[in-house]
């Protein structure tokens, strides 16, 4: 893996603990080696930024202006980033940003003045991993206790924790990742069109 132009983080689940459809500042906890992973990118001259699916807003929980205020609390602990982007509709409305689709990679890779197969995408889920795949970025599997099994098989890379794939990224960890064994049926996209009641918070 060459050094990227840009790293793009997945908001919940990733960098900070995912509290479904949050809309408060004051709930914002940063995931085990957020802030060390960030730092480390900034001070290696590599530009950060977050894609977040946001569908509390489509779906009449949440406010734009809620949404804003938790990632100016999310930036205030762990940034600056240098970019943001999130889809703020409901899975059935069918858009071009919510992840998978490359929407929200293509549009910071734009904000960035970079190229999406210049990027790497680092996230917790299959949809994280589908959009990196249709933008052309890369993308690097962290999971969580709630990340799927056939999310973890099909993604491309994974990582056991955030400062390592951040380290693996910027070619810092001797570690080699794991190259997931497929299996039957795994896709990259997993089951990020499902927002059911136990994951619907962090799968946006």
């Amino acid at each position: 893996m060459t050094r990227p132009a840009a790293v793009l983080f997945d908001r919940d689940d990733t960098l900070v603990e995912d509290v479904p459809y949050n809309g408060d500042p004051a709930r914002v906890r940063p995931m085990p080696g957020a802030r060390e992973a960030v730092r480390l990118l900034r001070e290696s001259g590599v530009p950060v930024a977050v894609v977040s699916n946001q569908s509390g807003v489509g779906r009449g929980l949440l406010t734009d202006d809620q949404v804003r205020a938790v990632n100016a609390r999310v930036d205030a602990l762990l940034g600056p980033f240098d970019a943001w982007a999130y889809c703020p509709h409901a899975p059935e409305d069918g858009c071009r940003c919510r992840k998978p689709a490359p929407g929200l990679v293509e549009e910071v890779a734009r904000l960035l003045g970079v190229r999406p197969r210049e990027c790497v995408l680092i996230g917790d889920i299959g949809s994280d991993m589908g959009a990196a795949r249709a933008a052309g970025a890369r993308g690097v599997l962290v999971p969580t206790a709630r990340t799927l099994p056939e999310e973890v098989a099909a993604a491309p890379l994974v990582c056991d924790d955030l400062l390592g794939a951040v380290r693996h990224v910027l070619r810092d960890d001797p570690r080699r990742p794991r190259r997931p064994r497929r299996t039957a049926g795994a896709t990259a996209g997993g089951r990020a069109a499902a927002d059911g009641a136990a994951g619907a918070g962090r799968r946006g």
